[in-house]
């Protein structure tokens, strides 16, 4: 069997959460291995939609084993209505472990990640405000609160004690708001981790024994390449390693037991929150596209940036994360156009540029070099193999191949997971390729 990694290849929101469930039928676990409720994933089944925050996509299978990895911060608040919700949905989720070392989301954390971004004023860098940001500077500078800790009354105390003498002095001193009364946080917490503290262990332990065992291991990543807090277009972040490298941190393996990465791509370039976007359209079209592809945020509702697809960032992608195939998804939205765009590098001061640039200086005068393919019109929604796509769709998936260097192995036709198009058994067939 084998280890495989799907990572998102833009700004996120790219679809992983479909093709993950889609993935995840062949596969025996699903571990998602960094962000936090920051990241929504939207699966449609049977005509049903999900939205799921923290709990990885192969939930919707029935006994398919699920991990919370360390590498993410766990909201007790938001773990335990998404549990809810999904039982009164009638899916089983028996099968989830979290990890005892994934950190914790606290209160205070929510509120000074939305104190903090309304500090920036006009150099905000457009937080969902849901605690992620400030929990991961808890886990850096030493001070965080594991899943762990929650299980264990007196240390849990100690640290919460220990934290709120310095949270509430920065609430009351910097910001003038009214600080936290830790008896309150004290018993809401215990009382939410005696929902789910059945469910925690070592999950380093189960997956290495899962690996070990030839199972097939799906990891899911949140977020995308260019959020990544190394490697994407800093300061306009996430505070975590969505590329592939972090399913290894945050899932607790060896970088030797992956065997293959698939990287997930809208047919077009989305993004949320601030920061340069190269390909942006900001009149008619781009508004026709986000109105037919439904580009608001599972979490937020925010509507989305919408732009021509962009290679340069596809090329990026592959290098950082060691892709060996693309996942591209809502090809479908871009039927009735007459044509279609594609972003192949940039220009900038007089040069022309084939890299992703670091510099958000560089990249925010960039303009993209585009070449122009022929739209289609036809409704390709319930179409079942590639061959069936209208010609101008399939030269659309070629160029795409052509300018990444690598297969198109995976087609997203429509939001439900039946529609989707794969050459057969995709993630065993792309890990036996490379080997």
């Amino acid at each position: 069997m084998s280890a495989v990694v799907v990572v998102g290849a833009q700004w996120g929101d790219e679809g992983k959460g479909k093709i993950t469930d889609f993935l995840a039928g062949d596969a025996e676990m699903v571990v998602r291995y960094q962000g936090g409720p920051n990241a929504g994933h939207t699966v449609w089944v049977n005509d049903q939609q999900y939205k799921l925050h923290l709990v990885p996509s192969g939930i919707l299978y029935p006994g398919k084993a699920c991990v919370i990895g360390n590498g993410v911060v766990v909201d007790p608040e938001v773990l335990v209505a998404e549990l809810d919700y999904l039982a009164a949905r009638g899916v089983d989720t028996g099968s989830l472990a979290i990890s005892d070392s994934a950190h914790v989301i606290m209160p205070y954390h929510r509120v000074l990640d939305g104190l903090e971004e309304e500090r920036r004023g006009e150099g905000r860098i457009g937080t969902t405000r849901r605690g992620v940001g400030p929990a991961y500077m808890d886990k850096l500078a030493r001070i965080g609160i594991r899943v762990a800790d929650l299980l264990d009354p007196p240390t849990f105390s100690a640290k919460l004690e220990q934290n709120l003498r310095e949270k509430n002095t920065l609430l009351e001193r910097v910001y003038g708001v009214e600080g936290f009364e830790k008896e309150a946080i004290f018993q809401r917490y215990l009382a939410l981790a005696e929902r789910f503290k059945d469910r925690v262990t070592d999950t380093s332990v189960v997956v290495n024994e899962a690996l070990d065992a030839g199972r097939h291991v799906l990891f899911e990543g949140a977020q995308g390449t260019l959020l990544d807090i190394d490697h994407g277009t800093y300061p306009f972040v996430t505070s975590s390693h969505p590329v592939a490298a972090g399913a290894c941190l945050g899932a607790g393996v060896g970088p030797t037991r992956i065997d293959t990465v698939i990287g997930v791509a809208k047919a077009y370039t989305t993004r949320v929150g601030e920061g340069p976007f190269p390909t942006e359209l900001t009149g008619d079209v781009g508004h026709w596209i986000r109105e037919r592809g439904h580009e608001y945020g599972t979490a937020t509702g925010r509507p989305r940036r919408v732009g021509w697809l962009d290679t340069v960032i596809l090329r990026y992608a592959a290098r950082v994360s060691g892709l060996a195939a693309l996942a591209i998804t809502r090809l479908d939205t871009l039927g009735g156009l007459d044509r279609v765009r594609v972003a192949v590098e940039y220009r900038y001061d007089g040069r022309t540029l084939r890299h992703f640039p670091h510099s958000l200086k560089v990249l925010a005068g960039c303009e993209p070099v585009y070449e122009d393919l022929d739209g289609w019109d036809e409704d390709i929604t319930g179409l079942g193999d590639l061959a069936s796509l209208p010609p101008a769709a399939r030269r659309y998936l070629e160029r795409i191949e052509a300018l990444t260097g690598l297969e198109v192995a995976i087609v997203s036709i429509g939001r439900e997971r039946a529609q989707t198009i794969a050459r057969s058994n995709p993630s065993q067939r792309i890990s036996a390729r490379r080997a």
